[in-house]
Formats: structure tokens, C-alpha cells, sequence
């Protein structure tokens, strides 16, 4: 099995998990209560790209939502539990060689401004409008948290 290789972020009342699987198709993610599931071709050799998740809490399965794009697949999983910080993406703590931290949106939201929780509930209003592959223009606001500004 290829597994997609993917980095992962926490926020307040979500988590982000983006497959960076470039030119996806027949993309499915299923999302359980503690558990994610991710499937999907990719490129003109069509490589089967499948990845399990045992989710270190749990998750609201119908208020998580994926967006697919050319470059990858983003997953916003709506935590149960708001306000407690994820350590980890994995029930297990075994390092899993696909996975990495976005350090480029990972922060200590613990401590955030007002003016940092606007730009996040913008965010995760887009995120709670989408439904599946909807066609929104996700570069500007996936990168409203990014070092790069």
C-alpha cells in the first residue's frame, strides 16, 4: 500500500490534515467518530494512495469536510471535544513516516490574539461552508496563518 504523504495542524475547534497528492482523483475520505480514511489515485501512472488514521480524539464525522485540489487534499476534521489541544494527529504514539507537522500554519493557539481568532473564524467559516469537492478558492485562505506574509 503507498500511503500519501501528509502534515497535519491544530486549531481551536479543528484539525487540518492536508495529502499532498498531486492531480488526485476518485478521491474518498470517510471520516468515523475516532477514525479517517483517505483514498485516491494520482498522476498519469494512477497510484493507488490510501492512508488509515486512528485519530488521537474524536471527531464530529458530519461537520468534517475535504476539499480537493490540483496539488492536494485538505481535510478539516471538526473536533468533539472543542478547546483541547491535540499533541499528535495518531491514537498511537509510533512516529508514522508519511506524516509530518505544517509548521508553516502550526501555532499555540492557546494563546491567541483577537485579531489571530479573526483570521481563524474566517477560516473555519470556509471551511464550514464547503461541501466536499466545492470549487472555492482555498490558496487564500490556507495560507492566511503562513510565516510568508
Amino acid at each position: 500500500m503507498n500511503h500519501a504523504a501528509a502534515k497535519w495542524y491544530d486549531r481551536r475547534d479543528c484539525v487540518f490534515v492536508e495529502f499532498c497528492v498531486e492531480d488526485s482523483k476518485d478521491v474518498h475520505v470517510n471520516f468515523d467518530k475516532a477514525k479517517m480514511d483517505f483514498v485516491c489515485v494520482s498522476g498519469t501512472e494512477n497510484i493507488k494512495h490510501e492512508n488509515s488514521v486512528d485519530l488521537f480524539g474524536e471527531i464530529d464525522p458530519i461537520k468534517s469536510k475535504h476539499r480537493r485540489t490540483d496539488r492536494s487534499v485538505l481535510c478539516c476534521l471538526r473536533k468533539a471535544e472543542t478547546g483541547r489541544a491535540w499533541p499528535r494527529l495518531t491514537k498511537d504514539k509510533t512516529k508514522c513516516n508519511w506524516l509530518s507537522l505544517d509548521f508553516n500554519n502550526w501555532k499555540d493557539w492557546e494563546d491567541d490574539s483577537d485579531e489571530d481568532m479573526s483570521k481563524y473564524d474566517k477560516f473555519s467559516e470556509m471551511m464550514n461552508s464547503m461541501e466536499g469537492d466545492d470549487l472555492c478558492d482555498l490558496d487564500e485562505h490556507y495560507s492566511a496563518d503562513s510565516d510568508d506574509e
